[in-house]
């Protein structure tokens, strides 16, 4: 193996130990920052997508081609609609897809938005995949026709973000699943994302910036 492949290799698996070794609020405040970012620039995520989601899955920094069979790691934070606002961060990890002799990688924030009661119903299981058990319809170019029907029938939209740009990422294949251990670290005790995306669930101090985000830029209720 090449030298440089070694250590392309070992900066990007650094990478995902550093993600691993985050504590549930860093990571929080960094998908906090992605939407703040996103939301902020040149081509926010339109209020009408938005405002339609009923749940949002905030990927701040998945990694890409990060292992030598290629792939994707991500660890981040679900949100859904409750009667007053956004409901408290059920912690998520998303990974797979893309096999192949795939090397060189890179972080990108990935936003996905559930915009259905039959995404919502997926999100809530143990475990599904992206493409095979729920479409999922890749956010570029939304700006020239938001209001096409690819978009507002979608079950979920994803948008992915690397260097202040939106980049086209398919995530066909990977799976989206609960975080078990990330939920304790938040929580304090075993709990389910059922119990935390469905029920009335008081959120952590450390949920606080994420949560006021999407109150801030989706303030309204969407139609399933």
């Amino acid at each position: 193996m090449k030298t440089s492949t070694i250590l392309m290799l070992a900066a990007l698996m650094t990478t995902v130990a550093f993600s691993q070794e985050q504590t549930p609020d860093k990571r929080l405040e960094h998908a906090a920052k992605s939407l703040l970012a996103i939301q902020s620039s040149e081509k926010p995520i339109p209020p009408i997508l938005l405002n339609k989601a009923q749940c949002v899955v905030v990927i701040p920094g998945l990694i890409k081609g990060a292992f030598l069979f290629g792939g994707k790691y991500g660890r981040g934070f679900a949100s859904c609609r409750r009667p007053g606002g956004w409901s408290s961060p059920a912690a998520v990890v998303i990974e797979g897809g893309s096999f192949g002799n795939q090397l060189g990688g890179s972080a990108t924030d990935v936003v996905m938005l559930v915009m259905n009661r039959r995404g919502m119903d997926h999100l809530l299981r143990e475990k599904f995949t992206l493409g095979a058990d729920l479409a999922v319809v890749q956010g570029i170019g939304y700006d020239a026709s938001v209001s096409a029907d690819v978009f507002m029938r979608a079950p979920m939209i994803s948008l992915s973000r690397s260097k202040g740009l939106f980049v086209g990422m398919s995530l066909e294949g990977a799976s989206l699943r609960p975080d078990k251990g990330e939920n304790r670290r938040l929580y304090g005790r075993d709990i389910s994302n059922q119990d935390i995306l469905a029920k009335r669930q008081a959120p952590p101090r450390g949920a606080r910036p994420f949560v006021t985000a999407l109150n801030r830029f989706a303030p309204k209720v969407g139609k399933a």
